[in-house]
C-alpha cells in the first residue's frame, strides 16, 4: 500500500508538465477567446448603455422641443383668435355703421319725398281753391254787377275798406 501513497518525483514532474501544457493550450485555445468574447460583450453592453443614455438625452431634448413648439402653437392660436375677434368686431361695427347710415339715408329720402308730395298736394289744393274762389267770385260778381245799384254799393264799400286799411 505504500506504493499508492508514495510520491514519485518522475510522476510529479510529468504531471506538472502535463498540467502546464494543458494550461498553456487552454490559455491559447480557450482562455484567450473566452476573455476576448467577455471583453467584447462588456464593451457592447457599455456601448448599449451609452447609446441608451444618448437616446434618453435626445428624447429629453425632443420632449423639451415639443413642449416649446406646443407653447408656440398655443400662443399663435391665441393670437389668431384675438385677431379674429378684433376683425369680427370691426366688421360687425362697420356693418352696423353702414346699416345706420343707409337707414338714415332712406329715412331722409322718405322725408324729402313726403315733403315734396305734401308741397305738391298743397299746391294742387291751392290751385283748386283758387279756381273755386275765382268761379265763386265770378258768379257773385255777375249777380251783383247785373244791377247798377248793387254795383255802386259794392264800389263804395270797397273804397271805404281800402281807405280804412
Amino acid at each position: 500500500m505504500d506504493g499508492l501513497l508514495s510520491v514519485s518525483y518522475g510522476t510529479v514532474f510529468w504531471a506538472t508538465v502535463a498540467f502546464l501544457v494543458v494550461a498553456f493550450l487552454l490559455k491559447k485555445m480557450a482562455w484567450g477567446p473566452i476573455l476576448k468574447s467577455l471583453e467584447e460583450r462588456s464593451q457592447g453592453i457599455e456601448n448599449a448603455l451609452n447609446e441608451a443614455e444618448r437616446a434618453r438625452q435626445e428624447m429629453s431634448k425632443l420632449q423639451a422641443g415639443n413642449e416649446q413648439l406646443l407653447r408656440e402653437a398655443r400662443d399663435e392660436r391665441d393670437r389668431i383668435l384675438v385677431e379674429a375677434k378684433a376683425l369680427k368686431d370691426s366688421i360687425v361695427s362697420e356693418a352696423r355703421n353702414k346699416a345706420n347710415e343707409e337707414s338714415t339715408r332712406i329715412i331722409e329720402a322718405a322725408r324729402t319725398e313726403i315733403d315734396n308730395q305734401k308741397k305738391a298736394a298743397i299746391t294742387e289744393l291751392k290751385n283748386q281753391v283758387a279756381t273755386l274762389s275765382v268761379d265763386i267770385a265770378e258768379k257773385l260778381t255777375r249777380e251783383k254787377l247785373s244791377d247798377s245799384e248793387k254795383q255802386k254799393a259794392l264800389n263804395e264799400s270797397l273804397i271805404a275798406e281800402i281807405r280804412s286799411n
